[in-house]
């Protein structure tokens, strides 16, 4: 009985030990680089006009904060940023 509790908490240690060290090395990840410019972003952010209700959801700028669009001659409110 003693020696399968003793080869099970080695399992359980190494287990551990390899989940410790998949997180830091995830974690010492460096962040990528930005695009450059001009290219295209990814963004999640919706729009929708004041005076008539129109929704626009942009999915995709050449900015990661692009000025809101225009509908009905003035500029939309932004409604959800998620990011």
């Amino acid at each position: 009985m003693s020696l399968i509790k003793v080869v099970l908490a080695v399992i359980v240690a190494m287990v551990l030990v390899r989940a410790g060290l998949a997180l830091l090395r995830a974690l010492a990840t460096p962040v990528p680089e930005p695009p450059p410019p001009g290219d295209l972003r990814k963004v999640k952010l919706q729009y929708r006009c004041s005076l008539c209700g129109t929704e626009v959801r942009m999915t995709v700028a050449t900015e990661e904060h692009p000025d809101p669009p225009r509908h009905c001659m003035e500029e939309m409110e932004i409604v959800v940023t998620e990011e």
